[in-house]
């Protein structure tokens, strides 16, 4: 992995790791995190101090990425997901933890979904559009709604 600093019009990359073959797009802010090989970074995605993106994924467009998140190999991340890592925001809590959260192995968020802090996204899970995860998800299984909540789980 090479490390990068580059601040310009259109990107502001602050020592991030980026792997080969790695496409970041227009309008990315980025630091202090690292993104594996072959990994594509849509427009207008920022990712936090911290996290971890490894191989062969694909985070789509307008996605928020805090600190304490960690995407394994080969997942996809819709358009406009939020991952959020505090469970009771304040301007001036002092009690403040972060909340990590694990999206395993070739995972697959829809669109517009919010990821609560704390949570493990399961291998091969599907979280469908618009979802809103407030607990951790098995592997395999396929959640959608507000909460999100098991509809199935693959190849049963």
């Amino acid at each position: 992995m090479k490390k990068m600093n580059i601040q310009n019009q259109r990107q502001k990359l602050i020592n991030v790791k980026i792997g080969k073959g790695t496409k970041i797009y227009d309008f990315v802010n980025a630091y202090d995190c690292s993104i594996g090989n072959k990994s594509k970074i849509g427009t207008f995605v920022e990712i936090q101090a911290g996290v971890e993106i490894g191989n062969n994924c694909k985070i789509s467009s307008h996605t928020f990425i805090c600190s304490g998140v960690r995407i394994k190999d080969d997942v996809f991340i819709g358009h406009n997901v939020t991952f959020i890592n505090d469970k009771y925001p304040k301007t001036n809590n002092k009690k403040w933890k972060l909340m990590k959260t694990v999206v395993e192995k070739g995972a697959s968020i829809g669109s517009s979904a919010t990821v609560l802090g704390g949570v493990i996204i399961g291998k091969g899970a599907l979280i469908g559009a618009g979802s809103v995860v407030t607990k951790s998800v098995p592997a395999d299984s396929i959640v959608m709604g507000n909460p999100a909540k098991i509809l199935r789980v693959k190849n049963e």
